[in-house]
């Protein structure tokens, strides 16, 4: 399925474009992404989720921003440590090496897409392979990772992600325009269609409504069970109500 979805993803990136931001003088939305690249949460926001972005036209108004540092540790003596341990280390950089030689959405994306995908399958020290899966050449990934180039763009990342307001909780941390969406970060689709201010909006945003329809799940949980229930749990419920609507495409315009 993933090798079919990169085929998908390959594709559709080959005809996008920024026609409807262009057409109608909105400004495109930032959507930052800050992950780890071994962060299970982190690989299944980008394997089952971001990549819906390319699915419709809801990349025509987007800035995606993918900043692969996490919860590392730049420590006094220069020395980088990574939550999940060296190999995350390496293949942050890697990415972040990528999005550097690739500066381009749609070159850089299916590579980190490829190799995350094999982190969701635990997989991930074949991250090689992704070269020869999408005909690049691994040259400048690998002279950049292994040489200065890769920690100068680390430490790049680190300041980033440090100089967040509010500052970050976990990961993955998700931000449209700047303002963080917290638990709710699935449903950025909905507050992109938000934010943007263009006078004509993508298809994609036409009946966008569950980061709404979340909150008032929430809020109608917390007047019926008040403190009798955990918040995760909370979250879990909602979640659970939302897949259900968005299965079934019930979901109401509030």
């Amino acid at each position: 399925m993933d090798a079919l979805r990169l085929i998908l993803i390959l594709s559709l990136l080959s005809f996008s474009s920024s026609a409807v931001a262009a057409d109608n003088g909105g400004e495109k939305v930032t959507l930052g992404l800050y992950y780890e690249s071994l962060c299970p949460y982190c690989s299944n926001l980008i394997v089952n989720y971001l990549y819906k972005l390319f699915e419709s036209d809801l990349i025509s108004i987007t800035d995606l921003e993918l900043i692969p540092y996490g919860n590392a540790k730049v420590h006094p003596n220069g020395t980088i440590t990574c939550q999940h341990g060296p190999y995350e280390c390496l293949l942050n950089t890697v990415e972040a090496c990528a999005i550097d030689v690739w500066p381009d959405v749609k070159d850089h994306f299916p590579f980190i897409y490829c190799v995350e995908s094999l982190v969701y399958q635990h997989n991930y020290t074949y991250w090689e392979t992704c070269f020869e899966k999408l005909g690049l050449d691994a040259s400048p990934v690998t002279d950049c990772y292994k040489g200065k180039r890769g920690t100068e763009l680390i430490l790049r990342y680190a300041a980033k992600t440090n100089a967040l307001q509010p500052p970050h909780r976990y990961v993955p941390w998700v931000v449209v325009d700047g303002q963080p969406l917290y638990d709710d970060y699935r449903n950025f689709a909905y507050y992109i269609c938000k934010a943007y201010k263009g006078t004509t909006k993508p298809t994609a945003c036409t009946g966008l409504s569950f980061g709404l329809i979340r909150k008032v799940k929430m809020n109608l949980f917390d007047t019926l069970y008040g403190d009798k229930i955990s918040q995760s749990k909370l979250f879990e419920a909602v979640q659970a109500i939302l897949s259900w609507l968005q299965r079934n495409k019930t979901v109401a315009s509030l």
